[in-house]
C-alpha cells in the first residue's frame, strides 16, 4: 500500500506539470520581441515569373560578355526576372534554347541569331507560344515572327567605313581589298549594302580598283546589288567574323596579289577583330607601303590600335545605348505597349519595325572625345594617349 501512495503522488505531480504546461496560453508580453534581421524592412513583393528570355550567339567575345552583363543588371533592377543562354555559334543549340526559355514561361524573348535564315524556326516556336520576339543586332530572316529589330544604323556603319576611305584617298587606280563579314549573318549583308553605296561610284570612276574580288569587279557598274548579287561578292571576301579565316584570306590576297596591287592600299574590313588580322597581314608585306583599314565596334584592342596607328578608325556602336533600347522596347511589350520605331528592314517576309542606335566614326583624331571623355573607356585602359 505504501508503493501505492508513493506512486500516486508521484502520478499527480507530473500531472500539475503537465498542466502547466499544455494549459492557457500565458498572456502577450507587453513588449514585442525583437524582430529578426530580415525582417526589420516591409517584406519584399513576391518574385515575378520569368518575364525575360535572351539567347545571344557566343560566350567567345568580351561583346557578349559585356552584353549579359548590362540586361542582367538592369532588368532586374527594373523588377523583372530574365535568363540569359548562350548558343556558341550552334544553330541546333539556339533553337534549344528558345525551347527552354519557352517551357519556363517567357512573355518576350531577346535574341541575337547565329543564323538569321536558320532561326526563323525558333522565333516562330516563340510566337506560336504567344511570346514577343525581339531581333537583337541581327535580323532574323524569312519570318513574320520578329515583331521589333533593335539595331544600330547598320547601313550607316558600312557607309562610314567606306566614306573614311573615300575621304582619304586621292589620284586614281588606288588598290582596293574588300572584306565581309559572316555570309550566315545578315548584318553582313547590311554593313556591305552600306559600304557599296558609297564606294560603288568611286569603283565606277576609277578612285578605286578592286583587288581581291572578280564579283565586284564585274560589278562595278552597278549601285545597287540584288541579294543575290551581294551574295555573289561577299562568297569570295567572306571573313566568318573569325579572326584567323581573316588572316588566311588576306594572306592568301596578298600571295595572288602583283606589286602594283599594293604599295599604298585601302581595306574594308568587317569589324575589329578582323580589322586587327588584317592589319597585321599588310603590315608584314614588304611590298605594302601605307594602308588604310576600316573596322567597327571599338574594341579595346582596336583602340589601341588606332593610338598606335595601325588600325585607320572604327565605327563605335554604344552597346550601352542599345541594350538600354531592347529592354525599353521589352519593357513595353510587357506593359502591353507598342514601342517606338524609327524605320524598317525587310527580312524576306515582312518589314520589320526597327529601334535604331546611332553610331559614329571613330579615328586618332577624335578618339579621347569619342571613347574616353564619354566614359565608355578609361584613359588608364590605353598608353599613347596625350
Amino acid at each position: 500500500m505504501r508503493h501505492k501512495g508513493v506512486m500516486f503522488a508521484l502520478l499527480l505531480f507530473f500531472a500539475s506539470i503537465l498542466a502547466a504546461c499544455g494549459g492557457a496560453p500565458a498572456a502577450a508580453p507587453t513588449t514585442a520581441p525583437e524582430a529578426p534581421a530580415e525582417a526589420t524592412a516591409a517584406p519584399a513583393a513576391p518574385a515575378a515569373e520569368l518575364a525575360v528570355g535572351i539567347v545571344l550567339p557566343t560566350r567567345d567575345e568580351p561583346r557578349w560578355i559585356q552584353d549579359e552583363t548590362r540586361f542582367q543588371e538592369a532588368l532586374t533592377a527594373a523588377g523583372y526576372q530574365v535568363e540569359i543562354l548562350f548558343s556558341q555559334g550552334d544553330s541546333a543549340r539556339e533553337r534549344q534554347n528558345v525551347e527552354s526559355l519557352i517551357t519556363k514561361g517567357i512573355q518576350v524573348l531577346i535574341i541575337t541569331p547565329h543564323d538569321g535564315t536558320a532561326a526563323a524556326a525558333a522565333a516562330n516556336a516563340a510566337r506560336d507560344a504567344g511570346v514577343k520576339v525581339i531581333s537583337y543586332d541581327r535580323l532574323i530572316r524569312e519570318t513574320d515572327a520578329v515583331d521589333y529589330y533593335v539595331t544600330f544604323d547598320s547601313l550607316a556603319v558600312g557607309a562610314q567605313q567606306a566614306q573614311y576611305l573615300v575621304d582619304n584617298a586621292s589620284g586614281t587606280d588606288n588598290p582596293l581589298y574588300l572584306y565581309a563579314g559572316a555570309a550566315s549573318d545578315n548584318n553582313a549583308f547590311i554593313f556591305f549594302e552600306g559600304a557599296w553605296s558609297v564606294l560603288q561610284p568611286k569603283i565606277a570612276d576609277g578612285t578605286f580598283r578592286v583587288v581581291n574580288s572578280s564579283a565586284a569587279t564585274e560589278l562595278s557598274g552597278t549601285a545597287e546589288l540584288s541579294r543575290e548579287q551581294q551574295a555573289e561578292i561577299i562568297g569570295q571576301i567572306t571573313t566568318n567574323w573569325d579572326f584567323n579565316t581573316a588572316k588566311t584570306l588576306t594572306e592568301s590576297n596578298l600571295t595572288a596579289a602583283a606589286a602594283a596591287d599594293k604599295g599604298a592600299v585601302f581595306i574594308l574590313a568587317p569589324n575589329d577583330g578582323t580589322a586587327r588580322a588584317i592589319a597585321d597581314t599588310f603590315a608584314a608585306d614588304p611590298d605594302v607601303s601605307s594602308y588604310l583599314v576600316t573596322g567597327q565596334d571599338a574594341e579595346q584592342a582596336s583602340v589601341q590600335y588606332i593610338i598606335d596607328g595601325k588600325q585607320s578608325m572604327t565605327v563605335f556602336k554604344d552597346v550601352r545605348t542599345l541594350v538600354d533600347d531592347a529592354i525599353s522596347a521589352a519593357i513595353a511589350l510587357l506593359s502591353d505597349q507598342e514601342p517606338t520605331a524609327s524605320g524598317a528592314y525587310d527580312n524576306g517576309a515582312k518589314e520589320v519595325p526597327a529601334i535604331q542606335s546611332p553610331v559614329v566614326t571613330v579615328d586618332q583624331a577624335n578618339v579621347q572625345e569619342a571613347l574616353i571623355d564619354s566614359g565608355y573607356y578609361s584613359a588608364d585602359e590605353f598608353s599613347g594617349l596625350e
